[in-house]
């Protein structure tokens, strides 16, 4: 567990919100939206750090070659996938194109959404350590058997894609050993939305601070 902190004097407190994939983080982003929390999601950014015209998409080009991009011009983003997911090279070589626009644009975002406090979606956060500072660490959970069948029935995944794909991401127990608070999405909709709330009033109050 991380030490508690409190909110640093010149900016709104961070919760860098995190888990595996098809644990249900836009879900509770969403939620937490609900209640007026600014949300800043590093995913969209990574999306909009590459779109044409953008320094991203040059670069990422530059290094991985022009037969990335779809015939409209467009980032293939399932083609890149494919050629970094099993090459730890060049997906390092990705990360140092696109880390610091992201981190930039993320900072700049969070700079202006203001609020008593701000959620940070980091889907990678710990097994990146993404550079962006955030004050607590939440964790979406769920067991993985529930992530297989998530991705079985949402994203039409095969059982070999889905184990190579969980195999390069942090354990479950990885994550929860890097969790300042965890919510448990493994029940209906209407529980977790109830840990939402009781973490929105916990971070209103510890904002305060």
């Amino acid at each position: 567990m991380h030490p508690t902190v409190t909110k640093p004097f010149n900016r709104e407190l961070r919760i860098g919100l995190t888990g595996g994939i098809a644990s249900g983080k836009s879900i509770v982003a969403d939620m937490f939206a609900d209640l007026g929390v600014p949300v800043i999601d590093t995913d969209r950014i990574a999306r909009q750090v590459v779109e044409p015209g953008q320094p991203g998409l040059q670069a990422v080009v530059r290094r991985f070659g022009t037969n990335l991009l779809t015939r409209e011009g467009t980032l293939d983003r399932r083609r890149l996938r494919n050629l970094v997911f099993d090459d730890a090279d060049q997906r390092r070589a990705l990360e140092d194109i696109l880390h610091p626009l992201i981190r930039a644009r993320t900072e700049e975002q969070a700079a202006a959404a203001g609020g008593p406090y701000q959620l940070l979606v980091i889907p990678l956060l710990v097994e990146t350590g993404f550079p962006i500072p955030v004050d607590r660490v939440l964790v979406v959970d769920c067991p993985e058997k529930q992530q297989r069948s998530r991705l079985l029935s949402r994203d039409g995944e095969t059982p070999a894609r889905i184990d190579r794909i969980l195999a390069a991401q942090a354990g479950r127990q990885e994550r929860l050993a890097a969790a300042d608070d965890i919510i448990e999405n493994t029940g209906t909709l209407e529980q977790t939305r109830r840990q939402v709330e009781d973490l929105h009033a916990r971070y209103l109050e510890r904002a305060k601070t």
